[in-house]
């Protein structure tokens, strides 16, 4: 018999940041209020969307709790 096994994801971390600087590969450094810069890729409904993102941009973040360094950007504000 196959035992269901519930998977309980860990919560993104929400943020916010400014982008700094636009990387190839629509990678993005932003920085953090408080001045911690972390690489940021852009979600696939803005790709899909066709979202533009320059440098000053504000945007909101999910960065996971394992890894502070890197984010995935999901809005722009």
């Amino acid at each position: 018999m196959a035992q269901d096994r519930q998977v309980n994801p860990e919560k993104a971390i929400q943020l916010e940041g400014t982008i700094m600087s636009v990387l190839p590969g629509t990678m993005f450094r932003v920085a953090l209020a408080n001045d911690h810069l972390v690489l940021a890729h852009i979600s696939g409904k803005m790709r899909k969307r066709f979202i533009r993102l320059t440098i000053g941009d504000r945007v909101k973040m999910e960065m996971s709790p394992y890894d502070t360094a890197k984010a995935r950007i999901v809005y722009r504000l």
